[in-house]
């Protein structure tokens, strides 16, 4: 069987008010967090102009969203937003767009910074926009770690 070439994988955090954003490849199969891309939403969409910059700066060629549920994997009212961000953004890059369960990436996110600001390896304080795009990570992990809606 022939080897696959390495991908980049761009990963989006869907949020009411931002989106986060990591970047990983299959080849290493790990994520780090865009904090200084989190793209703002507007009042009606996502900034699909930065989106569209994001996915040619960094070469992507799959995606992965988070996609919200309740603590039971009951449908969250976030839920069918997301699933919709991820159908026009795969329309939009003409890419596959993989959805991943995120319940307690944020948290999880969030965790991981303050015990990189406790032990100094962090020095920024954290911010939403932070978590959000630590969130993106999380979820992209999870993604490479083989979990993934079926």
């Amino acid at each position: 069987m022939p080897e696959r070439s390495p991908e980049i994988v761009l990963a989006f955090d869907y949020g009411l008010r931002r989106i986060g954003v990591a970047v990983g490849d299959t080849l290493t199969a790990s994520a780090r967090p865009l904090e200084a891309l989190t793209i703002d939403r507007k009042p009606s969409d996502a900034d699909w102009q930065r989106i569209h910059r994001l996915l040619t700066a960094h070469g992507a060629n799959r995606l992965v969203v988070g996609c919200p549920y309740n603590v039971d994997g009951s449908a969250h009212a976030l839920t069918l937003q997301a699933r919709d961000f991820a159908a026009a953004l795969g329309q939009r890059a003409s890419l596959p767009v993989h959805l991943v369960d995120e319940r307690y990436s944020s948290l999880e996110a969030h965790e991981q910074l303050r015990e990189r600001r406790a032990s100094g390896a962090r020095r920024a304080r954290i911010s939403r926009e932070s978590i959000d795009s630590a969130a993106a990570a999380v979820i992209l992990e999870r993604w490479f770690s083989g979990e993934g809606e079926r």
